[in-house]
């Protein structure tokens, strides 16, 4: 019987060599793939959060190889529970609310953990009219204080109260919505409120209340040394992907940098993003911000993102006993210095001159 050997027709090779070239140009695709971060704020776009914004404009997170989606978020206890949940890889909360998570959920399988500090204090403060009297913390016994049920300055008032004698039976708390909690102190439903130093003066002043007529008594000012907002990571995340956790706080480093140098550029970056924001207000917040809880004396000498360990035991010695946590709260888990850049940002150079 003869055999006749048939040699592939011509389609059937170009077929094939462009299966052939297909798989040679997916390979290097694949493998040069950015990284996928999606990173939750905790709260709106705002002038605070330029230095995240920035260093997506301006590209730092690309050169990273990182591919990051950054959303406006609806509070700090909300941020802390999306990166649990394992919907947002990163995110921006106050460290209070991640310790508390973590106190209250030890076995949770997803706890998220700090990675960088930007808010070496806490901005939490107690507003109050001047003619209301209120001159120093003990003058708030016996008066109706006003904030949200989560606000942060809430939650760790009694660390305030206790710092200043402060007997905290003797204050009535009257819970409102975030929109109406500056809005009740100018009215004069409440005696005082808790709130963000750079975003309850602003929105005072947004309601016809002029800075001389407003007493502020900040928190670090008067004995409380807590940490405010943290960039946190899921942990699970973070130990399969150390390299980009460590490349998007070299991305916000530079970014920090850039928005201490130039805050007014800055702000319109966020303007891009959100085009309803007020950018002279914005402008005013950032620089708030910046002044009472970026660029502080410790932030200078730690080095921007990095903590004091004996500072972090303190609070979250605090946290756990005023949060009365499940169990205790432990300052290595709650955060992880690991991922920080090895060069800060420090003295002069945080000022970004």
């Amino acid at each position: 019987m003869k055999t006749t050997l048939r040699t592939p027709g011509r389609r059937a090779v170009l077929a094939g060599l462009s299966l052939l070239l297909a798989a040679a140009w997916a390979a290097p695709a694949a493998h040069a793939q950015d990284t996928k971060i999606r990173f939750q704020l905790d709260w709106r776009f705002e002038g605070p959060s330029a230095i995240f914004l920035v260093a997506a404009k301006k590209g730092y997170f690309k050169q990273e190889k990182l591919d990051v989606t950054i959303d406006a978020g609806s509070g700090s206890g909300a941020a802390v529970n999306r990166v649990a949940s394992g919907s947002y890889e990163m995110g921006f909360a106050d460290l209070a609310a991640l310790m508390e998570f973590q106190g209250n959920n030890p076995s949770a399988p997803n706890q998220p953990t700090g990675v960088m500090m930007v808010y070496n204090n806490t901005p939490a403060a107690v507003f109050s009219l001047k003619k209301s009297g209120i001159k120093t913390p003990k003058d708030l016994e016996g008066k109706k204080l006003g904030s949200p049920s989560f606000d942060g300055g809430r939650r760790s008032f009694p660390i305030f109260a206790q710092a200043n004698k402060i007997d905290d039976a003797k204050v009535t708390w009257i819970s409102m919505d975030p929109a109406l909690r500056e809005t009740m102190l100018a009215r004069g439903d409440v005696d005082a409120i808790t709130g963000f130093y750079f975003t309850s003066l602003l929105n005072l002043n947004a309601r016809g209340v002029k800075d001389q007529d407003i007493a502020i008594m900040s928190y670090p000012d008067y004995g409380v040394k807590l940490y405010g907002n943290a960039i946190i990571a899921d942990r699970n995340f973070a130990k399969n992907h150390p390299e980009a956790v460590k490349g998007f706080l070299r991305a916000v480093t530079k970014a920090t940098r850039d928005v201490l140098a130039d805050p007014a550029a800055s702000i319109a970056t966020v303007k891009e993003r959100d085009g309803i924001i007020d950018a002279p207000l914005e402008l005013k917040r950032l620089r708030l911000a910046i002044q009472t809880a970026i660029d502080t004396p410790d932030a200078r000498t730690d080095g921007f993102g990095d903590i004091n360990p004996a500072r972090m035991a303190l609070m979250a010695a605090q946290v756990t006993r005023t949060y009365g946590t499940k169990t205790s709260v432990s300052p290595e888990a709650a955060f992880d210095r690991s991922f920080l850049p090895e060069k800060a940002l420090t003295g002069s150079v945080l000022r970004g001159k």
